[in-house]
This record gives C-alpha cells, structure tokens and sequence, in this order.
C-alpha cells in the first residue's frame, strides 16, 4: 500500500454507478482531489523547492480544473493519466537521501500536519454510531487495523498516543461534556503519553505535544478557574475526573517537556499542588465578586 496514491486509485476504480445520484459521486470526486492537494501540494512530506515550481504550477491547474467540472476517470480519459502522471512525480519525489535512490514509496498522506488530521479523523471511528459519547467494544481491534496505515500517514507509536488523547478528550467536549467515562480514558490515555514525554526528542513530536497538551490544560482551567460556577451541585463527576486531566497536563508540560527550564532551576516545584491552589483562589475570588455585585 506504500506505493499506492490511494485517492488516483479510488477516482479510477470506483464509478458514479456506486453512488445514489450524480451529485454525491461529484463531492466524493472533489474531497479526493482535495486530498491529493492538501497532501502533495499544501502538506507536503518533502518540502517544495524553486526547482519544483513549474510541476506544481502544473499539479495545481489540472487539480483546480477537475474540481471545477466533474473529471473523466475512464482508463484512456486524457485528463486522468495527465493528473496521474503529475501527481506520481509528486508522490515519488525523495529527499535526497539513500544515495539519491528513487524509493517505492509515495508520500501523499504522510506530510505534516496532514497527516496528523488525517489520522485522527480516523480514530473517531472508535467511537459508537448510535451514542458517540460510548467507545466501541472492538477499540482495540480497530486500532489494530488502523496501525496499517502508519507507514503510509507517517504515525509511530508516540504520535498515535497523543492523537488518541485528544480524540478522547476533544469527543468529551463535542458530545456534551458529561461522559466522565471519556475523561477518565483520557487521564488512561495520558499514562502512555507521560511515558513517551520522558524519552522523546524528536522536535516534531515535542511541537505536537506540546499544542494538544496546552489546549487541553487550556479547555480544562478555564473551567476549573472558576468550579464553583462551572460545577453545580449537579453536575457530580464531572470535576473529580477533569481535574487529574488538567493536572496531568500541565505536569507534562512543566516537568517532561521544559528541559530547559528543569535545567535552570534546581528546587522542586509541586506542580499539582500550586496548580490546586491557584484553581482555588481564582474560583473564590470569582465568587465573592459575583456575590457582591
């Protein structure tokens, strides 16, 4: 699968007879062109040079053209083999690496951050269809077939740990923010993560943890700033399991990932006490002020 262009081979296979009606074949058309463009041209997994500007100028105008009227895929259609043979030098493009060896690879999906969006767009069909606030059953047989698209999306073990954190996390805000259950398989989720922080020093990793882990403590202090408005009486759960995740965050953040400023100081900060601390004086502080308002 690692030589496929996979969107050339589904506009090529898969027919508008497959659809129910020509305008649903024409947006599937589209979203794969669309992807060919966000992953050869905009995502790039091999950054674009002075030298390769009139290929691009030639991928462009043919992806720009078939999106505007819908694209002839038959074997001989004209338009078909110009856009393969324009996309597979883009796919088949190396780094200068190997010995300059051309490599069976295509890279059109494992550009950053394409990829990473890509692959959590995949993840989310963990989630159950009739109630999406539920993990499915056979979670860990769906991430046992996603893993086969890591060569082809350019995900390791690290980087799937801390997309699978967010997709936890970001699907307890989207469904409502009462399952505590997705919290709590979040905090799980960032047991692996805190693993991975202490080893990695891949740059690439470090800028990707660090955005999903400061919205994370982002999302979770704005709410724990001020608890006693967020978590009313009735809201039970919700503040217990939020908190270790605000917590854990901002542990990560300070302790596995500031290197440099572990480096500086030597006493030992309790980052989870002078979080808490701060969660309260801001909280009451907020309150008093509404009571006297």
């Amino acid at each position: 699968m690692a030589t496929v262009l996979l969107p050339l081979e589904l506009l090529q296979q898969i027919r508008l007879a497959d659809f129910g009606d020509v305008k649903e074949y024409q947006l599937w058309q589209k979203r794969q062109l669309k992807a060919l463009e966000l992953g050869l041209l905009l995502h790039p997994y091999i950054s674009l040079s002075q030298s390769d500007n009139a290929a691009q100028q030639r991928l462009r105008k043919i992806l720009h053209s078939s999106l505007e009227k819908p694209l002839e895929t038959g074997k001989n259609s004209e338009s078909m083999q110009a856009l393969r043979s324009a996309a597979m030098s883009f796919a088949s493009r190396t780094d200068g690496g190997d010995d300059g060896k051309k490599l069976d690879v295509c890279h059109w999906a494992d550009g950053f951050p394409f990829n990473l969006h890509l692959y959590q767009t995949m993840l989310s069909c963990c989630f159950d269809r009739a109630d999406e606030t539920n993990i499915i059953d056979e979670v860990d047989d769906v991430i046992d077939v996603l893993k086969k698209t890591w060569g082809i999306l350019g995900i390791t073990q690290e980087l799937h740990n801390v997309c699978f954190m967010w997709v936890l996390f970001r699907q307890f805000i989207v469904t409502g923010q009462t399952e505590v259950d997705l919290l709590k398989a979040t905090e799980s989720q960032m047991g692996e993560v805190t693993n991975d922080a202490k080893e990695m020093k891949d740059p690439r990793y470090l800028l990707v943890l660090r955005s999903v882990l400061t919205s994370i403590q982002a999302w979770s202090e704005n709410r724990l700033f001020a608890y006693h408005d967020t978590f009313p009486t009735g809201a039970k759960g919700s503040m217990e399991n939020l908190l270790p995740v605000a917590l854990n965050a901002a542990k990560i953040l300070h302790e596995d990932i500031a290197h440099e400023f572990r480096r500086r100081r030597k006493e030992e900060i309790n980052v989870s006490s002078s979080r808490i601390e701060l969660y309260v004086r801001s909280s009451l502080k907020t309150a008093f002020a509404q009571v006297h308002i």
